[in-house]
This record gives structure tokens, sequence and C-alpha cells, in this order.
């Protein structure tokens, strides 16, 4: 059963290539769903995937790209009603 991880992540999360990393992640794992960027300077994930695979992808959002610093991580999961085929990047 899929199951939907809402992330919202901040530091230094924008500007460095956080997006375009976290779609690689995600599509080497098989997860779908989007990232985008805030007008407040965070990142926010919506993955969705198995739990276990979810589990292994937060834990990478938490470590980011080298050139990034995660300072804070909120993820939870939630009922999505949407099941994404792919994973996107939002502007």
């Amino acid at each position: 059963m899929v199951k939907s991880l809402h992330c919202l992540i901040s530091g230094k999360v924008q500007g460095v290539g956080f997006r375009a990393w976290t779609k690689g992640i995600a599509d080497q794992m098989g997860i779908c769903g989007w990232v985008r960027n805030l007008n407040d300077g965070r990142v926010e994930v919506l993955a969705q995937g198995d739990k276990e695979k979810l589990e292994e992808f937060k834990g990478k959002l938490a470590r980011g790209p080298v050139v990034s610093r995660v300072e804070d991580i909120e993820c939870q999961y939630i009922d999505y009603d949407k099941e994404h085929k792919k994973f996107e990047l939002r502007l």
C-alpha cells in the first residue's frame, strides 16, 4: 500500500541544488511525488511509496546534498487523495 510522507526542510536548502538532488534520490529509490521551494526559505516534499523506502528517503533528506545545511526536518504521514506516478520538481 502506498503511503504519503509530507516533509518541510529548513536551513540552507534553497539555492544549493536541494530540489534537483531530492528528485535524483527519489528517482533512484522509485519514490513518487514532488518537491518545491517555499517563500519562507524552506523546501516542501511530498513523497509516496512503501513505508520502508520512505523512512530511508527521510533519512537522506535530513542529511541533504553536500553543499546544503539541513537545520530542521518535520515529516508526517498524511492521507493524500492523489497517487503520483513520478517525482517532479515544482516551482
